[in-house]
């Protein structure tokens, strides 16, 4: 017992400290911006001035109408030893009096016009930062963050979350400071008019700022479980959208709509928890502020009837000032939910942009013009978890030149030893070698430019067909367009199309088959004129025609390369040198096609499987199969 209550005090301090951290950050963020802020401030804090004259004003023509009406010995008193001239009439200086009001309004109408403009700006300013900080730390990210985290959380925090850390500034800390000017001001201006009085209404000051925090406390939980919520709403609305094929073949509207409605009932319920104790919060911090008008009406009464305070000037000016005390007390309702909302988004959007990035170029790495010597893996091992390697002391050779296949069974590291290549991962074990060299200790970009990869699914973007080709060259032209085009055999398809090279790829290559996104992102690896080309089972998803096509495409392509090509089909495999068969993350067997059918198992029946089946047949040859098969070959 003694253990579980010290892991929670553990865990309630590093929470508090956790959220000092946050809160010295968000500060961090305003000071950045303490010039725009200053002029909202300065400009709300004018506001509060306009409105005391405008109430001093008021309140002084009331004194000046009971003193014309009633004559009482003494005239009300003028600010600043001002008074009206001595031939005016009463109607001139009420006239006066109104007029300055007027323009009092007119010129706080301006004020918050122009704080309305600056303030929204401002918070355009600070969230086009927040989503580009965001969007430039994803970039730099390696795999792994994006193996471990959930699309919809990322989409969640760049773009909700972004906006409510933004808040923090415009919600919160202008916020703070406005009220917190406006509070002093009012109470200055209400000890200056009665201090007895001042000290009298304000008495409950204390328990309205103690609730505040204490409410604070209370709803915080809430307001992260609410991010939560968020982020598995926007994954099953990205996930239907994205799958809408499956789920309309297995006709599951009706269930998916459901289970949408449910991730949305969820967040109303949630938020609904929260709208209660806030709506329960506010009539409570009401009715303390309205406690203070019963003691002015009583005891600034009082002072009225004995000719202490004037009707105008004091006791109608100090019950608006309380009206207007009551209602900036009523906004640190809303600044402790911004506080709240802020911190919760503050601490996804902070892990995110404080996530370490693994992949980068040492501060001495050399360039890398491109890979003309060969390829050389040495005991190369490799985890996606510390505890199963997919890799395991992998050794070998490629040449400048040559053309390797890759096989095996699924799970058997082919896709993951591709990734080596670019190094999406750095290797937990051994050495890559480019050229003699650890890619470790090269440019990072120059390792990636010195490779095109296409993959098994390639992603095209929804451009025109020539940019998705240029992608990988900023300054291309339209003739280095056209000619990785002809390269990858895609050039007739492309000037079949209705623009030609300026036809819009739909969302995903929505408008096009297998076989031309296929070629279209060979054509998108060849423009950067790479001397290695990595080809990760290009041809499986697609009918034998268009493998036909493709692999024509490949072996233009593959002229004058070193390449690697990851494949389950003998059909690829027998275009290149030498194939590697590779099993549990090691290397079963190494040799041509003509010798692998003489020495290994498991290639002499795959190829008589896919002799005698048809291709697609052969890529449901089950795991445990082709894993007993390497055995028996071994």
């Amino acid at each position: 017992m003694s253990k579980g209550m010290d892991a929670s005090a553990n865990s309630g301090g590093k929470s508090t400290a956790s959220r000092a951290a946050l809160l010295r950050r968000l500060l961090l963020l305003a000071i950045e911006y303490r010039r725009p802020c200053a002029a909202v401030v300065g400009m709300q804090t004018l506001l509060v001035v306009l409105n005391l004259a405008t109430l001093g004003l008021t309140g002084l023509g009331i004194d000046y109408l009971q003193w014309s009406v009633l004559k009482p010995t003494e005239a009300p008193g003028w600010p600043l030893g001002l008074s009206p001239p001595a031939g005016w009439s009463s109607l001139s200086v009420i006239t006066g009096l109104s007029a300055g009001v007027f323009l009092a309004a007119i010129l706080s109408a301006g004020l918050k016009y122009l704080g309305s403009v600056a303030s929204a700006a401002l918070s355009q300013r600070i969230l086009i930062r927040l989503r580009t900080q965001i969007y430039e730390k994803l970039q730099s990210l390696s795999f792994r963050f994006y193996d471990a985290g959930e699309s919809s959380s990322i989409i969640n925090r760049a773009a909700g979350d972004a906006n409510n850390v933004r808040n923090f500034v415009d919600g919160v800390i202008i916020r703070v400071l406005t009220t917190g000017l406006t509070l002093v001001v009012y109470v200055l201006y209400m000890v200056q008019v009665h201090p007895g009085l001042t000290i009298a209404c304000l008495a409950s000051t204390p328990l309205l700022w103690g609730s505040a925090i204490l409410f604070s406390r209370v709803v915080q939980p809430a307001y992260r479980r609410a991010s939560e919520l968020g982020d598995v709403m926007i994954r099953t609305l990205v996930e239907n959208l994205q799958g809408i094929q499956v789920v309309k073949g297995f006709a599951r509207e009706n269930e998916q709509a459901i289970q949408f409605e449910a991730a949305n009932s969820n967040i109303r319920n949630l938020k609904n928890s929260i709208f209660f104790r806030l709506s329960a919060f506010q009539p409570a911090m009401g009715l303390l502020t309205q406690m203070n008008m019963l003691i002015l009406i009583g005891y600034g009464g009082k002072l009225v009837v004995r000719g202490e305070l004037s009707l105008g000037a004091g006791l109608f000016v100090f019950a608006n000032l309380l009206q207007e005390f009551a209602t900036q007390v009523a906004h640190i309702t809303n600044i402790v939910n911004s506080i709240q909302t802020s911190l919760s988004s503050a601490e996804r959007v902070f892990e995110v942009l404080d996530e370490p990035v693994e992949i980068i170029s040492s501060d001495n790495a050399r360039g890398l013009s491109g890979v003309f010597s060969g390829i050389e893996l040495d005991r190369v091992s490799f985890g996606y978890s510390p505890a199963r390697l997919v890799l395991n002391d992998v050794t070998l050779k490629i040449s400048a030149g040559e053309c390797l296949g890759i096989t095996g069974p699924t799970g058997s590291g082919k896709t993951t030893l591709i990734s080596l290549l670019k190094r999406f991962y750095d290797i937990s074990a051994g050495e890559i070698l480019f050229d003699g060299h650890d890619i470790r200790t090269l440019k990072l970009d120059d390792v990636r430019r010195a490779s095109g990869i296409v993959f098994q699914d390639s992603f095209l973007f929804s451009n025109t067909v020539a940019a998705n080709i240029a992608f990988g060259v900023s300054d291309a032209t339209m003739e280095q367009v056209e000619r990785a085009a002809r390269i990858a055999s895609a050039d007739v398809f492309i000037r079949e199309m209705p623009d030609g090279y300026e036809s819009m790829v739909g969302e995903h290559g929505s408008n096009l088959s297998g076989g031309q996104r296929q070629r279209l992102a060979l054509a998108r690896a060849l423009i950067t004129d790479p001397s290695v080309l990595l080809l990760d089972d290009a041809t499986s998803a697609v009918d034998p025609e268009t493998e036909y096509e493709i692999r024509s495409a490949m072996e233009q392509a593959m002229r004058g390369r070193t390449t690697v090509i990851v494949s389950n089909r003998l059909s690829t495999l027998r275009q290149t040198d030498r194939i590697v068969v590779l099993n549990d993350g090691q290397i079963a067997a190494v040799g041509t096609h003509e010798e692998l059918l003489d020495d290994c198992e498991y290639y002499r029946h795959l190829a008589r499987l896919q002799g005698q089946h048809s291709e697609e047949q052969c890529q449901d040859f089950t795991v445990s199969e082709q894993a007993e098969l390497l055995h028996s070959s071994e």
